[in-house]
């Protein structure tokens, strides 16, 4: 086993949470290395929507021009009936009165925006891939992490703390609450898909479509070099109700999805200027998995290791808050680090200001999946009404928790 004399932090996992800490750590002058499992990062996965406060955060951090340059700055939510009626609008991002966008974009090249953008600045040797964190030990003084490389070869490193954002399948939240919190499944199954085509609406517009069966579809572009061309990469994702059963980590988590799989569900769904069912074919890869999160932890870490992103808070995908929580994770975390010398305590201080404000999101994200799948056979007016409510009820329980953080 060798040992490296590292920097002030170790993160483990590049995921955007890891990164966007890696950079806001090092804006305020602390150091950091980030430790990855896979041995390549590469512009993996399908659409994610960052929100404002999120935005704020990372154009803090000089990214504003590259997120820009890359993404759809979201202008209204469309929600609709399967028949493409429109039964409420809201506006989104900057037409809502915020300082900053929403942002629309593809989650690897936000991925890889964000791993360049350390690398450029903390080192080429900033992020180490291949090596997966596999157990920690707590000093006096610090705190020794365990990796292994590919080839089984372990490595120590000597830090000031350790971060865990490495998902929800984190090593680190193992250690930290071993046996706690198992995967908590909606009831709900996805698949979800990009897809090129000639034009989407006005280009800047996310719809979320509900039937009669509650099922849903959510769609929404991503990409600003194919919108610069006169295309239009949309983002799809359709959510149907299934039978809740327990999972294990990683049970049916990214498989392959068939296009046969979904088409039944949308058949006779058209709106006019979009055919779903269209829409779904002309992606080249489909992704299924089963709608979960996890129920809030009592606490997040100990002493100089705690977490961050969705291993400390996984969440419904409704909503779209995931990253954008793990941005603003990374960015609380570094603030309250360079507030004194003591790592503990400001540990400490990073949770109290996250750990409520995402509790609330996790429950938010629920109580708004309910919701929406309840309304599902009303009439238009009764569904409009519904909307207006659970929109601006989540709304508001989101923004006032990031005033906060």
């Amino acid at each position: 086993m060798t040992t490296a004399n590292t920097a002030d932090i170790v993160i483990a996992g590049a995921g955007i949470g890891g990164l966007a800490t890696a950079l806001a750590l090092h804006a305020r002058g602390i150091d950091a290395v980030v430790l990855e499992a896979a041995a390549e990062l590469r512009p993996l996965g399908v659409g994610i929507n960052i929100q404002p406060a999120a935005i704020g955060a990372l154009t803090g951090l000089g990214l504003g021009e590259a997120l820009a340059a890359t993404g759809i700055h979201t202008r209204e939510h469309r929600y609709l009936d399967h028949r493409g009626a429109t039964l409420w609008t809201e506006p989104r991002g900057v037409a809502a009165g915020h300082e900053h966008p929403q942002y629309s974009i593809h989650r690897g090249e936000l991925q890889m925006l964000l791993l360049a953008a350390v690398r450029d600045r903390l080192g080429p040797d900033a992020v180490r891939t291949g090596l997966r964190v596999d157990r920690f030990r707590q000093t006096a003084s610090g705190v020794r992490v365990l990796a292994y490389d590919e080839a089984g070869g372990a490595v120590e490193f000597e830090a000031a703390a350790l971060v865990g954002a490495d998902g929800m399948h984190s090593s680190v939240r193992s250690q930290l609450h071993p046996g706690h919190g198992p995967l908590s499944p909606a009831g709900v199954d996805m698949w979800r898909g990009l897809s090129e085509l000639d034009e989407f609406l006005d280009g800047r517009t996310m719809i979320l479509v509900n039937d009669e069966q509650a099922t849903r579809l959510i769609a929404y572009p991503i990409s600003r070099r194919h919108a610069e061309r006169g295309k239009a990469l949309v983002n799809w994702v359709c959510m149907v109700a299934a039978p809740s059963k327990s999972l294990s980590d990683g049970a049916g988590w990214n498989r392959p999805g068939l296009i046969e799989e979904v088409l039944p569900h949308l058949a006779e769904w058209n709106f006019g200027w979009l055919n779903p069912a269209v829409l779904v074919a002309r992606s080249e890869r489909i992704l299924r998995y089963p709608m979960a999160d996890r129920d809030p932890l009592p606490h997040w870490g100990e002493g100089r290791v705690t977490l961050l992103g969705d291993a400390a808070h996984l969440m419904y995908p409704i909503g779209a808050n995931g990253a954008s929580q793990a941005v603003i994770d990374g960015v609380t975390l570094a603030a309250e680090l360079t507030r004194g010398e003591d790592v503990t305590a400001a540990l400490e201080r990073y949770e109290a200001a996250r750990r409520p404000a995402t509790t609330a999101i996790i429950l938010a994200n629920r109580n708004m999946d309910g919701a929406e799948r309840a309304i599902a056979g009303r009439a238009e007016h009764d569904k409009a009404t519904e909307l207006a409510t659970i929109t601006h009820r989540y709304r508001m329980t989101v923004e006032q928790r990031q005033s906060l953080a």
